[in-house]
């Protein structure tokens, strides 16, 4: 099984291809700019037909979620008519499409996870922009696996995680939103869930495509994460800081934020029979590998 994955530099983009290493039943392609480049979706046809994918994993996207902001056109180009473009190309070579979506997606508000059938409501330009884009991918390819996610981390890119790291070697106190809540999701979770799906995909009738919520197992609180990250650190001999618990309306940002991102995985286990691990077991093991340098991949079996 041959997966093209959208981005080169992107969490789950780099979890794919550790996940997929050393086996000999798949291949991990990253494609990403400046041969793919979703801004430009002339570019989408000819890099993924290169790929020759039996699968196309669209992973890459404008995440920045405050500067979407002020970079509304840009958001939409990429997260949105990009994503479509991926979609069309996935469906001209006959193959299926695994999007990357958000918690974005709605505003909040609800008592409880949310499940895939509950009303979105993005708050903001980022979640607009990824909605549009979840509806532009299944257009275009009813061969579509749109997993929503939350809170993702990993030992890649720029996460709280490593946000937290970085500013506990730096000060003593760290102010953290305590009124938010979510699933804390490993991208090797993500990585390790879209291998096991993608694997059954042919097994599966056109029915079993849709939209799918994609998150760790338990939830917490922003700040509570960050004491969990930054206790397991000190216990490994890396940097620690105090977490001081403030309110969303005390750290004002550009874009609003949901309150609540818990995701409900009973549809994604109910289909394809996994998953994900509680957030704390694989938060362990990506703080252990960025403390203490372990280069065993993280959450790399998966939870049936």
């Amino acid at each position: 099984m041959r997966l093209a994955v959208t981005g080169r530099e992107g969490q789950v983009a780099a979890s794919l291809i550790e996940a997929a290493r050393g086996r000999d039943d798949v291949e991990v392609v990253a494609v990403g700019r400046p041969v793919l480049d979703l801004a430009r979706p002339d570019t989408v046809f000819s890099a993924l037909e290169a790929a020759r994918p039996d699968i196309v994993v669209s992973a890459a996207a404008f995440t920045a979620v405050d500067q979407a902001e002020e970079e509304k056109d840009l958001a939409f180009a990429i997260n949105a008519t990009g994503a479509g473009k991926v979609a069309e190309t996935a469906a001209r070579l006959g193959v299926p499409v695994v999007h990357l979506s958000t918690d974005y997606v709605f505003d909040g508000t609800k008592d409880g996870p949310y499940v895939e059938t509950d009303a979105t409501a993005p708050l903001g330009v980022y979640g607009a922009s990824k909605l549009a884009g979840e509806r532009a991918v299944a257009a275009a390819n009813p061969r579509h696996l749109i997993l929503r996610t939350a809170w993702a981390y990993s030992p890649f890119g720029w996460n709280f995680v490593k946000i937290m790291l970085k500013l506990a070697a730096e000060r003593d106190e760290i102010a953290v939103v305590a009124d938010q809540w979510g699933t804390p999701t490993s991208a090797f979770d993500i990585a390790n869930a879209i291998l096991h799906a993608s694997a059954m995909l042919d097994r599966k009738s056109v029915a079993s495509f849709g939209i799918y919520h994609l998150a760790g197992t338990g939830a917490t609180s922003r700040s509570d994460f960050a004491r969990y990250i930054l206790d397991r650190s000190r216990e490994l001999g890396g940097p620690y800081a105090q977490v001081h618990d403030i309110a969303m309306a005390d750290y004002p940002t550009k874009a609003r934020r949901p309150a609540n991102s818990r995701l409900s995985m009973a549809k994604f286990d109910s289909v394809f029979g996994w998953n994900a691990p509680d957030w704390r077991r694989s938060t362990d093991e990506i703080v252990s590998r960025l403390v203490l340098g372990v280069t065993s991949q993280a959450s790399a079996q998966t939870s049936q």
